[in-house]
């Protein structure tokens, strides 16, 4: 999880040198992008002004969340490294795998989960909390005497 999000802390969704093109009679915007599929190569897109703009709303924040910033120990350079360094210095031993699982070879040592019906077998379902409806506003009483 970490190396997935470490990829995004650092990186802002458009800089201003990458836009190329602003056409306004067509509509369209031109960018420069970094295509990592093919040798991280650089190539130009050109997207329709809705699209761009789509786009370029993916990378904004909601309110109140904070853009994450790694420095030091976590940064993204030369992290596999520093971090076994820790774990030396810390007398720690990395994190094992765990040993893989002897194959079950008979269907009779499969226990059946607790959390089954007992009519067709299926997984049942587990009630966490049911949801009332918001009240709904009564109407005002009129006096008609």
């Amino acid at each position: 999880m970490l190396a997935y999000l470490c990829r995004y802390t650092h990186r802002v969704g458009l800089t201003n040198r990458r836009l190329q093109a602003l056409s306004s009679a067509e509509n369209t915007v031109s960018f420069d992008y970094k295509d990592y599929a093919h040798g991280a190569r650089h190539h130009s897109l050109t997207l329709s002004l809705e699209e761009f703009l789509r786009r370029f709303c993916l990378h904004i924040l909601p309110p109140r969340f904070v853009k994450l910033r790694h420095y030091g120990l976590l940064s993204n350079r030369d992290r596999p490294a520093r971090l076994a360094q820790v774990r030396q210095l810390l007398a720690v031993l990395p994190p094992q795998t765990p040993p893989p699982q002897a194959t079950i070879t008979s269907l009779a040592s499969i226990a059946v989960p607790p959390l089954v019906c007992p009519h067709c077998g299926a997984p049942a379902l587990i009630l966490v909390r049911v949801l009332l409806p918001p009240p709904t506003p009564t109407p005002p009483i009129s006096d008609t005497s």
